[in-house]
């Protein structure tokens, strides 16, 4: 089956400003990736890993330098192409309130797409109340601005704002930034919810691991701009193939604060993309970096299990990690 969304080494360099500056910045490097009709994939990484930007690439607010965006097997490019993948394709934004204009009402902003594509919207007061209450809101909310909800109520209108025209796929940028935990369960109770009742593919920018382990079918790796490893969440998890997701994962808080942490830790900043360091890219951050790292950067190529990973031994930190899970 083709898949709803397809990524083909999707490249974004931005040109270098200033009197003396020239060349351009690589944000986003030969990103390749596929959303499946009906699956959840997220994009982690790093703040500065270059997620936001892969995500406004996709919906064409951002330009692509290299490589093919392609909905539902055909390429996306110019401006009726973009036109036709945002009735199909929906985003929500990581600042929900920024999102919405103080202006409009909440009534009008949900129903904005119907006037932007020139849909047909016999009663848009009753397509207001109606989309409201998809996520959860009350008829009397469409009367509100903007500045009258709170934060659980702005995610959800821009939820609402996103399923206006029924689309397939929905680009989730920070779901459930700036929530807290009580309405983050919330609204990823209810996006579970619409996947299931509407057959929504997701793409889920987060660096929220815990997020991660409960909404996503796979998940892919960013590091300085390119996938480092891809693959079932559940795998990933147990043992991962790259160190840098190993370190990641280590990185993440535990609920238990008398729990040590076990695993790699990152070290160091994260390089400049202005200057990238030689051969694999993470190796200045590696704890298990080898003369080979420094040197030579490796391909994205699988693993035994099938997994991606762009890491000279990820066959070894994998078993690594296997045996590790075993133990525990």
């Amino acid at each position: 089956m083709t898949p709803v969304l397809e990524l083909e080494t999707l490249s974004v360099e931005l040109p270098l400003g200033g009197f003396l500056s020239r060349g351009s910045l690589s944000i986003l490097k030969d990103v390749s990736l596929s959303v499946g009709r009906g699956e959840s994939v997220a994009l982690v990484g790093e703040s500065g890993s270059g997620k936001t930007t892969l995500a406004r690439a996709v919906i064409g607010l951002q330009a692509i330098s290299s490589g093919e965006v392609r909905f539902d097997g055909s390429v996306v490019a110019g401006r009726a192409g973009f036109a036709r993948l945002h009735r199909d394709a929906a985003m929500m934004f990581q600042d929900a309130s920024a999102s919405l204009s103080p202006r409009l009402t909440v009534g009008y902003l949900v129903t904005e797409a119907f006037r932007i594509h020139r849909q047909p919207m016999p009663d848009p007061a009753k397509t207001a109340r109606d989309l409201l209450a998809t996520v959860g809101l009350p008829p009397a909310i469409a009367n509100r601005f903007p500045h009258e909800l709170s934060g659980g109520q702005a995610r959800r209108v821009g939820v609402a704002r996103a399923l206006a025209l029924r689309p397939r796929l929905v680009i989730a940028d920070e779901p459930t930034a700036g929530l807290d935990v009580s309405v983050q369960a919330e609204v990823l109770n209810l996006m579970a919810d619409l996947r299931r009742d509407m057959g929504l593919a997701y793409l889920i920018i987060t660096h929220n691991l815990a997020l991660v382990r409960h909404v996503a079918d796979r998940i892919a790796v960013l590091y300085l701009g390119r996938v480092v490893e891809e693959g079932p969440t559940a795998q990933v998890f147990a043992a991962p193939a790259h160190p840098y997701t190993a370190s990641l994962i280590a990185a993440e808080p535990k609920p238990d604060p008398r729990r040590r942490r076990e695993g790699l830790a990152i070290r160091g900043e994260v390089p400049s993309v202005l200057r990238r360091p030689s051969g694999c890219e993470f190796h200045t951050r590696c704890p298990m970096a080898r003369d080979l790292c420094r040197h030579t950067a490796p391909d994205l190529r699988p693993t035994t299990t099938g997994r991606l990973a762009r890491c000279h031994f990820a066959d070894q930190h994998q078993q690594q990690g296997e045996h590790h899970a075993l133990e525990h």
